[in-house]
């Protein structure tokens, strides 16, 4: 009798644990008998992958960032090479950070594992070339934005649109009240929630403008309550240290990101997949970005679309304010969250643009689409 199939998965940043988690979860509910091994957090690991690296390892962001921790950072890709070569599993499920796993892919391709890629690198976006690489090297492309898919189709990738995963991790529908009221939060106090990322260089580069623009309207608005949900990459005095002095006291929720910006009366959300989320929660929201001057510069020529943040690129316009490197002040943020606080044309037009945006990403189960692509990747040998 042949044993197990085993996958190898890599995911490395809190949202791909999460998609890489439900992923796992459907692909045992189809066939018990895989088991998983590689690189992830808390959540892969609550699934029964064996980890052999943890998702912080690699989650850096930025050239001046990721440069001190290259040596450890291609210590691990070996690492998980070297697995592969050992276990030779039936294929490899790598998610998102494409500067790791791309490279990773080009070692597994030459060990003959097949490779699905789920939530497809944002090359449409900048490095379009490196689609020809993707070709070579990904047998199946699992898109999680509806557009993607004709885009990798064009250039030869074996592509499918499998829904965004983003959709069903999403609470159900809820007023602002009931959300304070789940997470414990003074029912009727207007609330403002700050959303500064899950990376260290995040919570410095950011987080300290958020605090600024919360402090003016604070001040503007006695008992207003500003909420902030802390990622479990982030320790929580990161997060009070830079209050300090502000006059700002912030009521600090280990993670629930989403449920955060649903208790809230407006939001100030670092871009990237909170962006997205915050977006699915139908609540007006700013986005704010900010990276190092040569990371900025070397993007900046790179750059082939006309939004940062998701929600705008879905909508195919400028429905949230994008708020990005200089112009990321406290003066700015403040000035554009009274613009959405109260009734009135622009918090209709951000919500319906939000509301559009949540039926281009369509229904529920994008992990079992996920996994059924999967599937079609192991030998027949393997099939049960």
């Amino acid at each position: 009798m042949s044993p197990a199939p085993q996958i190898l998965v890599v995911a490395g940043e809190a949202s791909g644990d999460a998609h890489a988690s439900e992923l796992v979860a459907a692909l045992k509910a189809r066939r018990p008998d895989l088991t998983f091994f590689g690189m992830g957090g808390s959540r892969l690991a609550a699934q029964g992958v064996e980890l052999l690296y943890g998702a912080h390892e690699v989650n850096v962001m930025g050239i001046t960032e990721v440069l001190p921790k290259i040596p450890r950072i291609l210590q691990v890709m070996g690492g998980l090479a070297q697995a592969a070569a050992e276990r030779r599993p039936a294929c490899a499920i790598l998610v998102d950070i494409p500067d790791f796993n791309l490279r990773l892919a080009a070692r597994l391709k030459k060990l003959g594992i097949p490779v699905a890629y789920y939530v497809s690198p944002m090359i449409w976006a900048w490095r379009r070339g490196r689609v020809k690489t993707i070709a070579k090297l990904v047998d199946r492309m699992l898109c999680i934005l509806p557009f993607e898919e004709d885009f990798y189709r064009e250039a030869g990738v074996a592509a499918r649109y499998v829904g965004s995963p983003v959709v069903e991790q999403m609470p159900s529908p809820a007023s602002a009240a009931a959300f304070r009221q789940k997470l414990g939060l003074p029912v009727e106090t207007p609330t403002l929630a700050l959303l500064p990322g899950s990376r260290m260089s995040e919570i410095r580069r950011i987080l300290p403008a958020m605090v600024g623009a919360a402090k003016q309207l604070v001040a503007e608005r006695p008992g207003l309550q500003v909420v902030v949900p802390v990622a479990p990459t982030i320790p929580r005095e990161e997060i009070v240290s830079r209050f300090e002095g502000s006059g700002v006291q912030p009521v600090l929720v280990e993670g629930k990101a989403p449920e955060v910006v649903g208790a809230s009366d407006a939001a100030i959300v670092a871009s990237g997949t909170a962006a997205l989320e915050a977006g699915l929660m139908q609540r007006p929201f700013v986005v704010v970005y900010r990276v190092s001057l040569v990371t900025y510069l070397v993007g900046r020529l790179m750059l082939k679309v006309a939004h940062v943040a998701l929600v705008n690129l879905l909508a195919g316009r400028r429905v949230v304010p994008e708020l990005l490197q200089g112009d990321m002040t406290p003066e700015r943020i403040a000035s554009e969250i009274r613009r959405l606080w109260v009734p009135g044309t622009p918090r209709e037009e951000m919500l319906q643009g939000l509301e559009e945006v949540r039926t281009r990403l369509g229904e529920h189960g994008a992990a079992g689409r996920a996994a059924e692509s999967v599937l079609e990747l192991l030998p027949p040998a393997a099939k049960v």
